[in-house]
């Protein structure tokens, strides 16, 4: 069997506000164009479908439109898991129907652990391939809640739970194997394991709240001979095992991934007698869309930019800048390096601002333990904005808010419509 593995695909996701629908759309017809020539049996996806539980339609067209031409790629099945970012009931709502193409969706753990053991079989009904698929375990599915515990006991229950999880369902694979027959068996896992490689920026999320629960690869019994896991952008094997990997995310998620070669794994399961061997290779993701984050004074950020500006291709930009400048000033500079160009800022990290900012306050205090309006109070006082400009320049900003919150409102109902 030729598996291709794949996983936070985050479909829908927007960077500093800007729509990636044609980067995902471009992803989507390499991936087809992929399965086809590789000529591979079973497409992974391994949690993470969309980036958010209520994906825009813009994103459902797209993957309902992939999952309809998959077949005519001669791919003859595939395996969808849900992430922590997705909506089980939502991936599961056409689960019969698309069973009725070979495209098994698991969402959610259910009350039977068999439903996550999947049996694919050929056209003359002989078993080919044991999936035991096991979506992202949620806290509830793994762990009972007590009054008053101790984070590290929580810790404990959540990796003990998923062991627990990870161990039942291996005896089950164990057990039907011996009916069916020596069969390659096939794993899925959305969850962070020890060790794991992440890069500051890459939207990867604590999976419990208030806990690390990183789970090591012993968790995963020795019946499984590949692991496709999922929810780490950085593709990697975990604690050196060649059988267990993340494929990582297909497009960079932010700046900090932009240097990043994006990946899929393309693993191929042969038996040999009763075991089986692997032949795993990455086949590398194309870029679709180029990213770059200038970093360094206004003179190397501004002589980065003319040096681009000389290359006229089109680039999404990240500008961390070390200056004493007004921010409003700084922009208009770096607007106007870039203006009549195919240079897009998408971003500006006024360096010292933010030192200024965080100077004023605790000597441990980051970004994250301020609101928006003490950052903002803050960057007046650090300008030693005061009277009626600041008046004035908070006005304008509680307005700006008001008006971003409506926006919210207005997209998070058209969404739930």
């Amino acid at each position: 069997m030729r598996v291709l593995h794949t996983s936070d695909w985050h479909l829908g996701r927007v960077l500093y506000g800007r729509k990636r629908h044609d980067e995902f759309e471009a992803f989507l017809k390499w991936l087809l164009a992929t399965l086809a020539a590789e000529q591979v049996d079973v497409l992974v996806v391994a949690g993470d479908v969309f980036d958010t539980s209520a994906p825009g339609n813009r994103a459902q067209e797209l993957y309902y439109r992939f999952l309809c031409d998959v077949a005519a790629t001669g791919c003859r099945y595939v395996v969808i898991l849900a992430g922590n970012h997705d909506s089980p009931s939502f991936l599961q709502a056409p689960q019969a129907l698309l069973r009725a193409l070979d495209i098994h969706v698991v969402g959610a753990v259910s009350d039977d652990l068999a439903d996550e053991l999947l049996i694919l079989r050929n056209a003359e009904g002989q078993a080919e391939l044991l999936v035991c698929a096991v979506p992202y375990l949620r806290d509830r599915d793994i762990r009972l809640a007590e009054a008053g515990e101790r984070t590290d006991a929580k810790d404990r229950k959540l990796q003990d739970g998923i062991r627990e999880h990870y161990a039942r369902i291996g005896e089950l694979a164990e057990a039907l194997k011996g009916e069916i027959g020596p069969v390659p068996v096939l794993a899925t896992g959305h969850l962070f394991a020890a060790g794991g490689q992440t890069v500051d920026g890459d939207g990867v999320r604590e999976l419990y709240v208030g806990s690390l629960a990183h789970v090591s690869a012993s968790v995963f019994p020795p019946v499984f001979d590949y692991v496709a896991l999922g929810h780490l952008h950085v593709p990697q094997k975990v604690a050196g095992c060649e059988h267990i990997r993340y494929s990582g995310s297909p497009l960079p998620m932010g700046f900090a991934e932009a240097a990043q070669q994006k990946q899929v794994c393309l693993v191929d399961m042969m038996m040999d007698g009763a075991h089986c061997q692997l032949v795993i290779r990455s086949l590398p993701v194309p870029v679709f869309r180029s990213l770059e984050s200038v970093r360094g004074d206004m003179d190397t950020v501004l002589a980065r930019l003319q040096a681009l500006r000389l290359q006229n291709k089109p680039l999404w930009l990240e500008v961390i800048c070390d200056t004493d400048g007004l921010a409003s000033d700084v922009r208009q500079a770096l607007e106007s390096a870039v203006e009549g160009t195919q240079l897009d800022i998408l971003r500006v990290r006024h360096n010292r601002l933010v030192q200024a900012v965080l100077q004023q306050g605790e000597v441990d205090e980051s970004l994250d333990d301020l609101t928006e309006q003490q950052v903002f109070d803050r960057c007046l006082d650090a300008h030693e904005i005061e009277g009626e400009r600041r008046d004035d320049l908070l006005a304008l900003y509680h307005q700006v808010v008001q008006d971003m919150g409506d926006q919210v409102r207005e997209a998070s109902e058209e969404a739930l419509s």
